[in-house]
């Protein structure tokens, strides 16, 4: 065998091998992130042991993943953006809700941070969170929030990752087809959780302890269908956000946020 041969028979063999743990690669993380199993028990900060999703892994408060950023597009690095106000917040969450065509959901909650608006929807006639959303400084688009949001969330997980995706098709179909839950009906998803209110507060206040030290988690965290989300003070200032999953006690840190501003309740 001459040289050439036995050099493009090498060279071959290396592409073939890159391009089949590339394609490995690839399909671990689309059953790691996508699967049920892997949304509600997999993926976050394991109050057993520490480990998992947290700031030693995603601590970066100016850059991660945005509209786009998530799917490999632009993600967060607002520092030369004008921060979003109120108003703004309400119109942008307003719209979104409104283009949904799903009927008993209001914007109860919206917090500004220098990197982004933030607004909590809940169901009218529960009280109980529905979705989180982020609102771009740039554009004033409102779109679902990356993290618990999409993993966790029992009833609107479906629906958040089809429209984080592009997805079209009525919002029945885009909560039980794709990336929902299978044959889950999101009407008969209850709001019971084995983790209760209080102990998702010590499960918040163990890993602030381990990781933002000085940190006090609030005592009033919002429920969701399968998580809850809170924020956690220092000096008596809002110094970020994280959920903690219901059934389990893993914490999500959301990294993405920036500096707190200002918040508001709807009434």
């Amino acid at each position: 065998m001459n040289n050439v041969l036995r050099t493009t028979l090498i060279v071959i063999g290396i592409l073939a091998l890159a391009g089949g743990i590339f394609f490995a690669g690839n399909m671990f993380g689309r059953v790691t992130i996508f699967t049920p199993g892997a949304m509600m028990f997999g993926y976050g900060w394991n109050n057993n042991n520490g480990s998992g999703l947290g700031p030693g892994m995603m601590g970066r408060s100016r850059s991660g993943y945005g509209p786009r950023g998530m799917m490999g597009g632009y993600g967060y690095n607002n520092a030369n953006v004008i921060p979003l106000t109120i108003d703004q917040v309400k119109t942008a969450a307003d719209t979104y809700v409104n283009n949904l065509g799903i009927e008993g959901l209001m914007v109860e909650e919206i917090m500004i941070f220098d990197n982004n608006g933030y607004a909590i929807v809940v169901e009218e006639s529960t009280g109980v969170g529905a979705f989180e959303l982020l609102i771009d400084p740039t554009s004033q688009i409102a779109y679902p929030e990356q993290g618990s949001n999409i993993m966790w969330n029992l009833k609107y997980g479906g629906l958040n990752r089809q429209n984080m995706m592009g997805g079209r098709g009525s919002w029945r179909d885009r909560m039980m087809g794709g990336f929902g839950w299978g044959n889950t009906n999101p009407a008969e998803v209850s709001t019971d959780m084995p983790v209760t209110p209080e102990k998702a507060v010590e499960y918040a206040q163990k890993y602030l302890a381990s990781n933002f030290a000085g940190t006090v988690a609030a005592a009033d965290p919002m429920k969701f269908y399968g998580y809850y989300t809170l924020d956690f003070e220092k000096n008596g200032k809002v110094e970020g956000m994280l959920s903690v999953n219901g059934y389990n006690g893993q914490i999500f840190y959301h990294f993405w946020h920036g500096t707190f501003i200002e918040e508001s309740e709807m009434q």
